[in-house]
């Protein structure tokens, strides 16, 4: 048995009575993003313009009964010209709050909010969750420089809204209505029971466990090609959330599905903690964090006989800039895992190390959401429930966290992640041929649309809707 240290940057708390005291721890064409220079004067012009169509909109129908013969004073093209789109608007308002002008960027995002709607089509609707990220972004700026509540606590309080995890029912809807999720889980549990094959002991860190939904088709696969003569493997599941109600559920819903299907089976829930503040309290002494009880690190347990995997689906966008990336994949490798799994958001044009700029953050994210919701457009009706409950839960809080605080992080593409996983002294694992021709088929049968693209590049695979990329799988060893 070999005791390891858990990374600070995880900030967890280790809920189990296995782990050593003390009991917490902390292809495409490029798009040229022209950097945005939209001064106070326009965005003023653009808000009166809008508003001056919105109140004009009952006068222009008197004006066409009482001129039979349609003619007016004003062409009905020269006005359409003269309003901003709903991007233009939410790009002026990320350009106010970037220069700090709140009272403004207020305006702008509460015009679009009277104007759009959650219910109606997808522009709306992307509009609708645009502005509301940023209210909210905006109210937390000002409360923080009005002093109404203190600095630290703002943040720490938007941090955890953000990373809390959607109800049961909304992830659940997703899974079913889009192919993200289903698509990442997938095709990183193929990449890890290739990598555990033989393996009598396996031992999965999944780093966002959330409501488990990836892990029963795996159990599954282990358990129907386990040898009748030796018996299926023992599993251990080492899960980690934000919610600690959360994953005790997805504990006792696993272990309940492992008994039925007769494997060996043992979940471990980890606490990740959101204050943000601490959070940066930590990484900056990261580099200097030892084994010793006086750095507040707990262990987590390892046994030489077990075959480690290592899951990143959505999780390595959490972490800080390209040192704590760095910190945290290496010691992630001095586990030395059979197999690390990653999933993360891509976008037009490669990626960026890190989007300080919130006008160009909200492009970029104006960008990939726009894909997302016209896939939904495309393939669920618009009154759907399930459409409705998976944009407001799900989608809707990954906007807020994408235009908050440390949302710059998000979109540094598959070529980043294998930079970064390669300094840290990992290789590639390219996908095998099963597993793309597994997510293939994943669409024909449960998302039969012709926009949902599958592609492999670089030994990942990639999934995108017509010709932007969304969502890349790698494996690395």
């Amino acid at each position: 048995m070999h005791v390891f240290p858990l990374h600070p940057l995880m900030l967890l708390a280790c809920h189990h009575r296995r782990l050593r005291p003390p009991p917490f721890l902390r292809g495409l064409a490029p798009l040229k993003k022209k950097k945005l220079g939209l001064g106070g004067t326009t965005v003023e012009a653009m808000l009166s313009s809008l508003h001056h169509h919105q109140s004009s909109s009952s006068s222009d129908t008197d004006n066409y009964n009482g001129n039979k013969n349609g003619s007016s004073s004003n062409s009905g093209g020269v006005l359409a010209a003269a309003v901003p789109s709903a991007r233009d608007l939410v790009l002026a308002c990320a350009d106010l709050l970037q220069r700090g002008d709140l009272q403004a960027a207020r305006r702008a995002a509460g015009v679009l909010l009277s104007a759009a709607s959650p219910r109606a089509d997808a522009a709306d609707r992307l509009a609708y969750h645009f502005a509301r990220a940023l209210t909210l972004r905006a109210d937390v700026k000002a409360a923080a420089a009005g002093r109404l509540v203190a600095p630290g606590l703002v943040a720490a309080a938007t941090s955890s809204a953000a990373a809390l995890p959607a109800s049961s029912s909304a992830y659940l809807e997703f899974n079913q209505i889009a192919p993200f999720l289903r698509f990442a889980h997938l095709t990183a549990n193929q990449a890890i029971l290739d990598a555990v094959e033989g393996a009598r002991r396996i031992h999965i860190l999944d780093l966002d466990a959330a409501h488990g939904v990836q892990w029963p088709p795996l159990l599954q696969a282990i358990a129907e090609r386990a040898d009748p003569a030796a018996g299926p493997p023992e599993v251990r599941i080492t899960g980690a959330g934000a919610d600690r109600d959360t994953l005790l559920r997805t504990g006792s819903r696993l272990r309940a599905f492992a008994r039925s299907i007769q494997l060996p089976f043992h979940f471990t829930p980890l606490l990740l903690s959101c204050a943000a503040t601490h959070h940066q309290q930590q990484v900056a002494s990261a580099s200097t964090t030892t084994t010793t009880t006086s750095s507040a690190a707990a262990s987590l347990e390892l046994h030489p006989d077990e075959t480690l995997a290592v899951n990143c689906v959505m999780f390595l966008h959490k972490l800080g800039g390209q040192d704590e990336l760095a910190s945290f994949l290496k010691w992630v490798k001095a586990m030395a895992p059979a197999v690390v799994t990653v999933a993360e958001r891509e976008t037009i044009g490669g990626g960026f190390d890190r989007i300080d700029d919130l006008p160009q953050r909200a492009a970029v994210a104006m960008d990939h959401y726009s894909a997302v919701f016209e896939a939904l457009e495309a393939t669920v009706p618009p009154g759907s429930r399930e459409r409705l409950a998976v944009e407001q839960e799900v989608l809707g809080r990954e906007i807020d966290a994408a235009l908050g605080a440390s949302g710059g992080r998000w979109w540094r593409g598959l070529e980043r992640w294998g930079a970064a996983a390669r300094a840290a002294g990992f290789a590639a694992r390219p996908l095998s041929a099963f597993a793309v021709s597994q997510a293939r088929l994943l669409l024909r049968l449960h998302y039969p649309s012709e926009g949902y693209l599958v592609q492999e590049a670089r030994g990942a695979c990639i999934l995108g809707w017509q010709t932007r990329p969304l969502l890349s799988v790698s494996s690395w060893q």
